[in-house]
């Protein structure tokens, strides 16, 4: 059961938040920003156990609850869009509105229009 919660967690790049709220969050709107956000640092949902790194070159690595996390993404169009894997689960292409406040950085799925997860920078 575990298990099957956690592609869910991952897919918002990890769910389980409620819709998207201003809070002080800031949109990234572009490539070179977002890149400049996160490269060289780990994102991390700690409810779970996500730790992601988001590479420059368009990979995507890291794990949830001790299994592999592995996908690519690009910039299209002012979000983020990415395609996973979670230990031979896939997780679905997905494009998604990110945010930043602070050292924490939100992905709303949906272009915004889902559900978000903040993660914290380290």
């Amino acid at each position: 059961m575990l298990r099957i919660c956690i592609p869910a967690a991952i897919a918002a790049f990890a769910i389980l938040a409620g819709p998207a709220a201003a809070e002080g969050f800031v949109r990234i709107a572009d490539r070179d920003t977002f890149v400049g956000t996160v490269a060289g640092k780990e994102l991390r949902y700690g409810m779970f156990g996500i730790s992601l790194r988001v590479m420059p070159d368009g990979r995507i690595d890291g794990e949830a609850m001790g299994w592999d996390v592995a996908g690519t993404w690009e910039w299209r169009d002012g979000y983020f869009c990415r395609e996973m894997d979670w230990s031979g689960t896939p997780i679905p292409a997905n494009c998604q509105l990110v945010e930043k406040n602070g050292d924490r950085v939100r992905f709303t799925v949906d272009r915004g229009e889902g559900r978000s997860a903040a993660f914290a920078l380290r």
